[in-house]
């Protein structure tokens, strides 16, 4: 089973649903047989490298609501990642543009470090608030992963996995993906947001049932001529 993942690393609700993802796949019997690929989706491409903003502030100007019923916002989401043993601290967070941060995930994913590399960019962001759009920043957290330091400086100071990163947003545009985190599953099946954790297990587990499990057939004919293992019976013939 493959479940491909499309998400941001700015989106709180991306690292919830990476969570509740995880917590289902622990009570998958057939876990070992799933692999989960993480697709590119940036939820504000314009959005500048550095900011003067804080995200409160962001969020009041975005949705025209107060600084106070923005931070209760944040809050909110704080309390649901706490939920699924994260810490968000949204006061010190560094809004930001994901662009290399998506790059370097590909760049990853070609040394086996893909989910390595997300999981670290997530807790970069939403705990330690660290710039993920600051190249030497993100330097020094592909180091965590194992990636060489010279090559993923190379990487960055360029253009590399630009266009990965492109088509896996315009995949996004051509299958509907209007918001993430987002989940395919097998190329048949689609989640959207970060369900709970019972949710993401009943379809996964119906999934694999649809797809696994042989279903009954539904004759079209009888009497044919056969063989069983007691012999084959030929038929009197007709006079």
């Amino acid at each position: 089973m493959k479940i491909e993942v499309w998400s941001d690393y700015v989106c709180p609700f991306c690292y919830i649903g990476k969570r509740h993802l995880e917590k289902a796949l622990e009570h998958f019997p057939q876990r070992d047989t799933v692999e989960i690929e993480y697709k590119s989706f940036e939820l504000d491409p314009g959005a500048p490298v550095n900011t003067e903003y804080s995200i409160q502030e962001l969020l009041s100007k975005k949705y025209g609501t107060s600084l106070e019923e923005a931070k209760n916002m944040t809050d909110g989401m704080s309390r649901q990642a706490a939920s699924v043993g994260l810490d968000f601290r949204f006061d010190s967070s560094i809004p930001t543009n994901t662009f290399d941060a998506h790059r370097l995930t590909k760049y990853a994913k070609t040394a086996g470090k893909e989910a390595e590399m997300t999981e670290i960019l997530l807790y970069a962001h939403f705990t330690l608030s660290k710039h993920i759009g600051d190249k030497e920043t993100l330097v020094e957290l592909a180091k965590q992963a194992g990636l060489d330091e010279a090559e993923t400086v190379s990487v960055l100071e360029g253009s590399d996995f630009s266009e990965e990163v492109r088509r896996d947003e315009e995949e996004a545009r051509q299958i509907g993906v209007q918001g993430v985190p987002f989940f395919v599953i097998n190329r048949k099946y689609a989640i959207s947001g970060a369900q709970p954790s019972d949710a993401f297990l009943n379809s996964i587990q119906k999934v694999w049932e649809e797809e696994n499990e042989p279903s009954a057939l539904q004759p079209l004919g009888t009497d044919g001529m056969a063989c069983d293992e007691n012999g084959c019976e030929i038929p009197p013939s007709k006079s």
